[in-house]
């Protein structure tokens, strides 16, 4: 916590005399799509790079992706554990930059769409949302109980109502002529016709560009979106209505992963970037910048379609078999992944999911492949967001081994290639990392990074389904026995070897680069990244 105060605080580092820059430039590995980060494909891009301190919530995710309280927003108290009810409180000065006032109701709405139990919602992930019973909210109030079914404790409850997941309910109201405490009503009332219309607004309206009507935006943070240009860069200025530390630098332009990175470091065009290591080939660093590289929480992979080639079972076995994970690891210069369900760290329980049926998968084994596959011709689009050298060159030592099994592997790369291309059959495998993400894609949390492989979940992209892995997944979720969860760990990992839903790679490593002028930037293993704390960011002149 000391490092984080030390970040988020008064920074102190510079002499008297050098000025603050008014603006900054920020680089990210994801698209700029959507400013609703809790959807598929926002969830899979660089939108929480970008509004971490935009739409802020009751915690963010700290340097080491740690859960910490933002008191700017409000409080939470634990009122009872079994079963588990807690009071969340909304500071009573918390209004967005539109003046209208942040209530419960934004709750009840984020809630609603990543409970699962409201159909229509192109929720990314119901972890936690769909153990909460009832949210009790009296319409435009400050106040909220949320409590949750007997026995299904989530234990990762501050992973809940946190940075980026709370959308403003009232312009929801507004696109629906609602009125007010409309949505809420709505949502509490099960109001079939009237929910299913809130989740297409829900699911669509805070899509970006360059003629947005800035009215349906916004921000409840330090930081609110003043335009998106024409190339799909974000602008962030100060919030004028925002009641806690106003942010240190008045301007920050957020761009989204460009084809000409190394000419624009080299340009010295962007002071901070934080990009997937590798995926810009190798970058030269002029003088004035600092590099450091470090492990995020989220597993690089090979995520199958549910539909095409790829649909049965021994077809993903046989291009797993031929897959040179080894090799793809060395040249990342990390270790091979193993994990499926405790991915988000490397600690005590990775061992569990290390099962003998590891081995099978450890180096490519052509030979295996074809015998799989029965000597039958496959022919397979591997896909991933472009452009990234390191993943370019993953497909071909892919395409290179599964020759001689009779694989055809074909690149389908493309710069929109990500969740969505799966759904629309328009690749047969996706190479991206959590969630489908071009970035790290992880919640910080295995526990809720493990709900990508359950049945109906947002971000379940192989459309996995099988209901002793749900029952694993969902006890992993409210339990903390360590030795039950490496039990668990242990018993799940044969069952996702055989079923191969998605063929995990390596830890994605993220790569920050800085201006030697640049002070309080963190990196972050999160999806999230380094835009944790940008209120806090100065950039010395």
């Amino acid at each position: 916590m000391t490092a984080v105060a030390a970040l988020m605080g008064g920074l102190g580092l510079t002499s008297c005399g050098e000025r603050t820059a008014d603006t900054v430039d920020y680089a990210v590995d994801g698209t700029l799509v959507t400013y609703n980060t809790n959807t598929v494909v926002g969830a899979a891009s660089g939108g929480p790079q970008a509004f971490a301190r935009v739409l802020t919530g009751f915690n963010y995710h700290g340097p080491d992706g740690q859960i910490v309280g933002d008191h700017d927003f409000g409080a939470i108290s634990v009122v009872g554990r079994s079963p588990l009810i807690l009071d969340y409180e909304i500071k009573a000065e918390a209004v967005y930059s539109d003046g209208k006032p942040i209530t419960c109701d934004d709750m009840v709405l984020a809630w609603a769409a990543q409970s699962g139990r409201f159909p229509g919602f192109d929720a990314a992930s119901r972890a936690g949302y769909a153990d909460i019973a009832t949210v009790d909210c009296a319409p435009g109030q400050k106040k909220a109980r949320v409590s949750f079914a007997p026995e299904r404790a989530f234990t990762d409850y501050g992973q809940l109502f946190a940075a980026t997941s709370l959308m403003p309910a009232h312009v929801i109201a507004d696109v629906l002529g609602l009125g007010e405490g409309g949505v809420t009503t709505a949502l509490l009332a099960n109001d079939g016709p009237v929910v299913e219309r809130i989740a297409q607004v829900w699911n669509s309206t805070w899509d970006l560009s360059p003629d947005l009507d800035l009215k349906k935006f916004p921000s409840s943070g330090p930081y609110k979106l003043e335009s998106v240009t024409d190339d799909g860069a974000v602008v962030l200025v100060a919030n004028d209505k925002w009641w806690g530390t106003p942010p240190v630098t008045s301007e920050i332009t957020v761009w989204p992963r460009s084809p000409d990175l190394q000419d624009k470091v080299n340009e010295g065009a962007y002071d901070v970037v934080d990009i997937a290591t590798g995926s810009s080939g190798t970058l030269n660093l002029p003088d004035d910048y600092v590099r450091t590289d470090s492990p995020s929480a989220g597993i690089e992979q090979l995520i199958f379609a549910p539909q095409g080639p790829l649909a049965a079972v021994p077809a993903r076995r046989a291009l797993a078999l031929c897959t040179p994970r080894d090799v793809i690891a060395r040249n990342a210069g990390v270790p091979v992944a193993n994990a499926r369900l405790n991915t988000a760290t490397e600690d005590a329980y990775s061992a569990a999911e290390a099962t003998p049926q590891v081995g099978e998968f450890a180096v490519a084994d052509p030979a295996a492949a074809r015998a799989a596959l029965e000597d039958a011709p496959l022919t397979v689009r591997i896909g991933y967001q472009t452009p990234n050298a390191r993943l370019a060159a993953t497909v071909g030592a892919i395409a290179k081994s599964c020759a001689p099994a009779g694989i055809t592997v074909e690149d389908a790369a493309g710069q929109d290639v990500g969740p969505r291309a799966l759904r629309d059959n328009t690749v047969d495998v996706l190479i991206a990392s959590t969630g489908g993400a071009a970035g790290s894609g992880s919640s910080g949390s295995s526990t809720v990074d493990s709900y990508s492989l359950h049945s109906g979940d947002g971000n379940n992209l192989p459309r996995y389904r099988n209901p002793r892995v749900d029952a694993i997944i969902a006890t992993l979720a409210v339990i903390s026995d360590p030795k039950e969860t490496a039990r668990l760990l242990a018993e799940a990992a044969p069952i996702l070897w055989a079923d191969m839903p998605t063929l995990p790679l390596y830890r994605q490593q993220r790569t920050l680069l800085t201006s030697t002028k640049m002070y309080a930037v963190s990196g972050n293993p999160t999806r999230w990244g380094a835009g944790w704390n940008m209120d806090r960011w100065k950039l010395s002149q």
